[in-house]
């Protein structure tokens, strides 16, 4: 029972830094955007195709995270700082600035890029994904990758309905708070890597 509780609280904390960073409901617009004159079967295969690079990048990402680590020399609390920095800046630039504009290509290639990286699974996402294996280990941040993408999965699926529901202005506010929720998660990310520099 009581294990039970701890590892629903462990996935809960990794699922919720990653479902921010991913962000897919904010990015409906864009992904509308990009695949825009695309037959429905056309766009179903694109999600699926965007989906799956997304998860073999992450994946790969997360096996040699460590063996990265290692070779490099760096440290969990150098990370946390690092990457909390980058977060931290993406974050403000999706908070100041508007979204940027992607064009679609002559083809049907989206799938893969920009869709799948860097849409979907793009640096922040990344970062996350490594700073969660390092706080709540392999298995619960791969459970977590896999929820998070089944649900971008779901939401670039169904972007048309949603767009409907609320609006390229609803989804453009939904960004924005992703985007300051990102923030203040770099905001800990880089006071947890310092106040571990500092106790070890």
């Amino acid at each position: 029972m009581f294990e039970d509780l701890k590892f629903i609280h462990k996935f809960a904390d990794a699922f919720v830094p990653l479902f921010v960073a991913i962000d897919a409901i904010g990015m409906v617009a864009v992904f509308i955007a990009l695949t825009n004159g695309l037959t429905d079967t056309v766009k179903k295969r694109l999600v699926s195709e965007a989906t799956l690079t997304a998860l073999a990048i992450s994946v790969v990402f997360l096996i040699f995270g460590k063996m990265i680590f290692r070779t490099l020399g760096i440290t969990d609390n150098d990370f946390r700082i690092a990457g909390g920095l980058v977060l931290l800046i993406l974050a403000i630039v999706d908070l100041l600035f508007s979204q940027h504009e992607t064009r679609r290509g002559s083809d049907e290639s989206v799938g893969v890029v920009p869709i799948g990286i860097p849409l979907i699974m793009g640096p922040a996402a990344l970062t996350t994904i490594l700073i969660s294996q390092e706080s709540f280990g392999f298995w619960v941040t791969l459970i977590s990758l896999f929820v998070n993408l089944a649900i971008a999965w779901l939401v670039f699926r169904y972007a048309d309905v949603m767009l409907k529901l609320v609006g390229k202005p609803g989804t453009r506010a939904i960004a924005k708070v992703m985007a300051l929720f990102l923030a203040a998660i770099a905001v800990m990310m880089i006071r947890v890597g310092i106040l571990g520099i500092i106790a070890g």
